[in-house]
């Protein structure tokens, strides 16, 4: 337990109060070490005392105002008044008593109180911690963890599980110890990619460490989330190679074993990552093969409780995937999937998740009111349950929604905000799309050179991850903003727009081909070339068959409109 500093005077002081009544300083003693606050109960449970004489003692605690007493025995419960009384008492005993009173109250809370030891293991863990019992604590250690995590308290869960790795330190280097500090690695690793953002460095040294642990061991059943965790950090780091190495690997051991829910993960891995690359028909392939494989029944496996859940990972890429495809309203489907599950799982990591992702496909539709609505709500959640990655995301894309609502300054500077906090998480994947609605921001301000440079920055991050899912909107949105320049020569933003049309029409980008078409056709109906841009567009309009009430959709059949008139 924590010593606190006293002043000597004032312990003297303590001590002289308790000293002068023998029988209440055993009882505050033996309360100490049990905690701030007690039970009638449970020091009834490891008082060697009698009834009478523990009641008297209690009695006397309060009586001079060093306890505070609730209801009556054996229903009432205590509180010291203040802490440096239950640390006087606590420090007064000699370390072997204290370390047997612990090692009596984690014994009696595992014999006769089952609750405490399902709802409360860190009590338990801290007892057999002060007693000496290093294997028994860091049993419980893990098991508060766990709990914490699984009541979406993972700062608590970090906490927990941190003390029961550096207790782990004062044993011997042996094979138990390693088995001992493998789940604790995971467990930790998990925690900590919630807390502090997926390309944290603690989460790498988490994993990493964990996967040396198995190899030692000679453990093949738990490499899985540890492969799952390194591909989280990876991805969102931005190497793209070695994440796709990563979900071949789970791939390769999902069929292997035959095993459903990693069947799951492993597509979802790969479609992500295939999205990522801007390979988006195997992106399609992978993450609707895993929404075939995603049922009600594999949620209950523990892979589906490292990050949010599986399933809502894979309707929302595939939401990202379709939309850019050129399937506005089934992206817009798989988004009320992911909502829906992450609602039914009541999982707020996943729910946080769910929004942003909701927030972005409705970015891509260019709705900025329903973008806002979303994104505002990922931040509340966020907010309260301390999801800084998170938080950043919808940051941005509130930020871009507020830029289409008449508050553009307002708009740029939580942008540039979100932004900040998003790389301070360490993450590079979505920097160059947060770049990109960052520049159209500036574009939509006429602010030209600001726009180009954040494009500029974008192009790097692009070019050295290799996340080529926005390239195309890049290459738009630079010749866009080469039209607001002054001096600049059309030819420079038209070369921008057929070099986007390319890369979408590379990637099967239907929708960024649409968007890009419609600007390079303006363009032309500018300098009078009518027919090319209505040979250019009509037949990018005409492949489309839905999502006729979406912005772009609909821009795209204004334009056709006018062109035919102008012919």
């Amino acid at each position: 337990l924590p010593t606190l500093s006293i002043p000597s005077t004032l312990q003297d002081s303590l001590m002289a109060r308790l000293d002068r009544q023998v029988t209440a300083k055993t009882v505050a003693q033996l309360g100490a070490t049990i905690g701030r606050e007690f039970s009638y109960a449970l020091i009834a449970a490891i008082s060697p005392l009698d009834e009478a004489t523990l009641t008297e003692g209690l009695r006397q605690l309060v009586e001079t105002e060093l306890v505070y007493q609730r209801g009556l025995p054996p229903d009432a419960h205590y509180q010291f008044k203040h802490a440096l009384i239950q640390d006087t008492a606590y420090q007064s005993l000699l370390k072997r008593t204290r370390q047997q009173y612990h090692q009596q109250i984690a014994q009696v809370l595992e014999e006769q109180f089952a609750e405490v030891v399902e709802t409360q293991p860190e009590l338990l863990a801290q007892h057999y911690t002060g007693a000496g019992l290093t294997a028994q604590a860091l049993g419980y250690w893990q098991k508060a963890g766990q709990w914490a995590s699984d009541r979406s308290a993972y700062q608590e869960a970090m906490s927990h599980l941190t003390t029961g790795l550096s207790l782990l330190q004062t044993v011997p280097e042996t094979q138990a110890r390693q088995q001992q500090e493998l789940p604790l690695q995971l467990a930790l690793g998990t925690a900590m990619t919630i807390v502090r953002g997926y390309a944290a460095p603690e989460v790498e040294a988490a994993y990493t460490r964990a996967r040396v642990l198995c190899q030692q061991l000679g453990d093949t059943q738990d490499v899985c989330p540890i492969l799952l965790g390194l591909w989280w950090f990876y991805t969102t780091r931005g190497d793209f190679p070695l994440s796709l190495q990563l979900g071949e690997e789970l791939l390769g051991l999902a069929e292997q074993r035959d095993d459903t829910p990693l069947f799951v993960i492993a597509h979802m891995t790969l479609g992500m990552t295939s999205y990522n690359l801007g390979e988006l028909l195997a992106a399609r392939r992978h993450l609707e093969e895993g929404i075939a494989h995603d049922t009600p029944v594999q949620r209950s496996s523990p892979l589906f409780r490292t990050s949010f859940d599986p399933g809502v990972g894979c309707h929302l890429f595939a939401a990202f995937t379709l939309w850019s495809l050129g399937y506005p309203d089934q992206a817009l489907a798989r988004v009320h999937g992911a909502l829906a599950l992450a609602t039914e799982l009541a999982h707020p990591f996943s729910s946080a998740f769910a929004l942003n992702g909701a927030a972005q496909v409705y970015q891509f539709r260019r709705e900025g009111q329903e973008v806002s609505d979303h994104a505002a709500a990922a931040m509340t959640l966020s907010t309260e349950q301390g999801f800084a990655f998170y938080l950043a995301w919808g940051t941005i894309l509130r930020g871009w929604a507020l830029t289409t609502q008449g508050q553009g300054e307002e708009g740029l500077r939580q942008m540039r905000h979100g932004l900040t906090d998003f790389r301070a998480t360490s993450a590079e994947a979505l920097v160059p799309y947060f770049l990109s609605l960052l520049a159209e921001g500036y574009a939509s301000l006429g602010q030209v050179e600001a726009g180009l440079a954040v494009l500029q920055e974008g192009w790097e991050v692009m070019e050295r991850t290799g996340e080529h899912a926005y390239r195309a909107e890049m290459c738009r949105l630079k010749g866009t903003l080469q039209l607001q320049q002054q001096g600049t020569v059309q030819e420079e933003a038209e070369v921008c727009f057929q070099q986007a049309i390319e890369i979408a029409q590379q990637q099967s980008a239907k929708s960024w081909e649409l968007r890009t078409a419609t600007s390079l056709a303006r363009l032309w109906q500018e300098q009078g070339k009518t027919t090319e841009a209505r040979d250019l567009l009509a037949p990018v309009y005409d492949w489309f068959t839905e999502g006729f009430d979406t912005a772009d959709l609909k821009d795209a059949k204004v334009l056709l409109s006018e062109l035919s008139k102008e012919q």
